[in-house]
């Protein structure tokens, strides 16, 4: 995400449109192999030295997922969890694939986690689909035309702010570490000023439960790539704000050859607020957890 938020080229709609079909199956499709697989013995392998894991499922969804994009549009380039970048002949079009959001979860037995799939135009995202293998559910949005979900549009509720305090969402990037000062501060500020902090190990659940109003906000810090453009797009069709942990606007451009991107997101009325939280985080030190 860089600042500025113009597209160079407007898409083409009948692409755009084509997408949204090919991507809301393929995501229905990967989670009912997700699904199945989980009936059986699941191995779970580590996904290098950050903590990150990986399964069969995951690579089975990808497979999916990324077979049915190729085969409907061959020439486009996808960033795949898994797979990293697959390069393709036009360099306009870039599809996002979180094939299996929750690994970690599924490893120790929580039925939380999702399927994310984004289409971008030039880095910026026109197309987002996040869906729910355990339920079913699907949520969608394309840019500029709202966002929708199982029950119908997507909406912020007109409600005051809660006198127990918000309940936020918090994102840790793999690659941060657990000794990370900035990440320590950040925790122990929003903790402190919250209701209550998810921190729910499926980023695009936690946009979801923002865009449907269930949550007040959410920050992340040093989150990848793949964690952001097909939940952040519903979120903000949906009327929320993102911006850098400054409180400037932050636009949701990505770069496929990989960033690390430090957000928060919620209603433009509860902003000011959760800037002001995450700014105090500079101002607190955490001692005596180890180096």
């Amino acid at each position: 995400m860089r600042p500025g938020n113009t597209l160079n080229v407007a898409p083409n709609d009948a692409v755009v449109d084509l997408a949204a079909d090919i991507a809301i199956a393929a995501a229905a499709e990967a989670g009912r192999a997700i699904r199945a697989g989980l009936s059986g013995a699941l191995e779970v392998l580590p996904k290098g030295g950050s903590g990150d894991l990986v399964t069969a499922l995951d690579l089975r969804s990808e497979a999916i997922i990324v077979g049915r994009l190729r085969h409907a549009f061959p020439d486009h380039r996808i960033l795949a969890e898994e797979s990293g970048l697959l390069e393709g002949a036009d360099e306009a079009w870039c599809w996002v694939v979180d094939p299996l959001d929750g690994t970690n979860n599924i490893a120790v037995g929580l039925p939380v986690y999702s399927i994310g799939i984004a289409l971008c135009h030039y880095g910026i995202p026109v197309f987002g689909v996040v869906h729910e293998p355990t339920t079913g559910r699907t949520w969608s949005a394309r840019r500029g035309y709202g966002a929708t979900g199982p029950d119908g549009p997507l909406y912020q509720p007109q409600t005051p702010p809660p006198l127990a305090g918000p309940t936020l969402a918090w994102l840790q990037g793999y690659p941060v570490a657990r000794t990370d000062p900035a990440a320590r501060a950040l925790r122990l500020s929003l903790e402190s000023g919250a209701r209550r902090l998810i921190q729910l190990w499926s980023p695009l659940l936690c946009w979801i439960m923002l865009s449907r109003g269930h949550i007040d906000g959410f920050v992340g810090y040093r989150a990848g790539v793949v964690d952001l453009p097909a939940g952040s797009l519903i979120a903000r069709e949906s009327g929320i704000t993102v911006t850098g942990f400054d409180g400037e606007p932050l636009d949701d451009r990505i770069d496929p050859i990989g960033q690390e991107i430090s957000f928060l997101a919620a209603r433009p009325d509860m902003l000011s607020d959760l800037t002001l939280l995450v700014k105090s985080a500079a101002d607190v030190t955490v001692t005596g957890l180890g180096g």
